[in-house]
Parts: C-alpha cells; structure tokens; sequence
C-alpha cells in the first residue's frame, strides 16, 4: 500500500455514515373523475363494482365528496393487467 492511500484510509474509516431517512409522502386523494380517467369506466360502473367488492371503496369526505386513495386505484390497475 502506498503512503497516500496509508493516510486515507483511517480518515475514511474515521467517517460515519448517517442512515437514510425515508420520508413518505400521506396517501393522495383523488376524486372521481381523476378515478374515471384512470381506469377507464364511467361513474355507474365504478360505483357498481364498487358495491360488488370488486373495485376499492370510496371514503366519503362528506354528504357530496367522495375520494379514493391512489394506491388502491393503481394497485387495482395492476392487478387487472397481470391477467
């Protein structure tokens, strides 16, 4: 081993690594017609689904707003398209 890299190497030993801190962004909301475009059905087929199981529930924000979460949307897509 050279002098240099001699010298470098309890320097670099010397340095901790800090952990990586993973920030994870609160699930998105997205309302129905963001849902519509995403998967191609109207609104009455959604909800038709939705009362059979076979499509995610909507949560209700109140007596006039309703939204999925993103995650349930994609993974649904993905499930359909591993068929």
């Amino acid at each position: 081993m050279s002098r240099i890299a001699a010298e470098r190497v309890p320097e670099a030993a010397a340095q901790t690594v800090e952990p990586a801190i993973v920030i994870t962004a609160p699930p998105r909301l997205i309302r129905l017609p963001e849902v519509m475009a995403r998967v191609g059905l109207k609104r009455s087929s959604i909800y038709q689904r939705m009362a059979e199981g076979r499509f995610p529930k909507g949560r209700s924000l109140g007596p006039r707003c309703t939204v999925w979460v993103e995650a349930e949307i994609d993974a649904w897509i993905k499930s359909i398209t591993q068929h």
